[in-house]
């Protein structure tokens, strides 16, 4: 027996004070309803219903038994409706986890506009470099710039394309001169990043037939974007980073580009968040307003072509 369903037709029942009228309410047959009600009184172990050919009333103790269960099915009713509303429009709590240097030069603004536009949602993002467990961190969605994820428990949907440029500041390449193939950074200062043991000492580029480690040095390792960039504004080596964080220093000439038919591009921008069979209001408005705002990558809208200079072949 479903208790529940039971507990909402015997309600129907006793404000009807009909069996007919209540199965008519419901969409049910007469039988049904009078089935559903026998079955709770076998439950119980007690009648809940005074019979006649003229009359239907509650016992006593169906008196007691309707007043609480008219309670619980008002309830239950209000419960639905509250996460039917949650369901249709974003409202409530959206926990976000990025990366460092995309989060603040990117996703901060653009969660201020969503939320602008959805004033009932409140945002928590944490940024962090390293890999998360997004179930166990408690995350609605989490961005990462990472290579097409392979199969995995979450869903990946791709809001942008990702650049990998190797740049200089103008003093330090007219100072070392400009690599011509990746190979010749062994001749050159490479600031690292730092972070992920197994992809500080080599630098990814597009070769024949897929990707190219190449192995570099340097000096100077951070953990951070941001600091490597700043780094290679004061002149103190090359760096590989995407143009979501040198794309502006690229477009004024503050840095610029080599090595560039060597770009690594397998990498992308992607919202992930866990599969549901209903995904919440809130994290698929959220996840269509990233992919409409980034699509385009508007990080390299204003980096100028001709300013990544192509490099001499020996």
């Amino acid at each position: 027996m479903d208790r529940m369903t039971a507990m909402a037709v015997f309600v129907q029942v006793v404000e009807a004070a009909s069996f007919s009228a209540a199965a008519r309410r419901l969409g049910l047959s007469k039988s049904s309803v009078s089935v559903h009600v026998a079955q709770l009184e076998a439950r119980l172990g007690a009648q809940l219903l005074h019979r006649s050919t003229r009359k239907l009333a509650p016992t006593e103790v169906g008196r007691a038994f309707y007043e609480r269960c008219a309670r619980i099915v008002r309830e239950v009713e209000e419960a639905e409706l509250e996460a039917g509303r949650l369901q249709a429009a974003p409202q409530g709590l959206l926990r976000v986890n990025a990366p460092m240097s995309f989060g603040h030069l990117h996703l901060v603004a653009a969660i201020a506009e969503f939320q602008s536009r959805h004033p009932r949602l409140r945002i928590e993002a944490t940024l962090d470099d390293r890999v998360v467990d997004m179930i166990d961190g408690g995350f609605d969605v989490t961005v990462r710039v990472a290579p097409p994820l392979p199969d995995s428990s979450l869903i990946a949907r791709r809001l942008a394309p990702n650049r990998l440029v190797v740049c200089g500041a103008p003093a330090y390449l007219a100072r070392r001169g400009r690599p011509p193939r990746p190979g010749d950074l062994a001749r050159h200062d490479c600031l690292l990043y730092a972070y992920v043991v197994s992809s500080r000492r080599v630098w990814r580029f597009a070769g024949r037939g897929g990707s190219e480690l190449v192995p570099v040095a340097g000096s100077f390792e951070s953990n951070n974007g941001d600091v490597l960039r700043l780094a290679a504004l004061g002149g103190l080596g090359l760096v590989q980073l995407p143009t979501f964080i040198v794309g502006p220093d690229l477009a004024r000439g503050a840095l610029e580009a080599v090595l560039v038919p060597y770009e690594d591009r397998s990498t992308a921008v992607w919202a992930l968040y866990p599969p549901t069979r209903h995904v919440s209001a809130k994290v698929r408005a959220f996840v269509d307003f990233l992919a409409e705002r980034f699509a385009p990558a508007p990080w390299d809208a204003d980096v100028p072509r001709a300013a990544a200079r192509t490099p001499q072949r020996a």
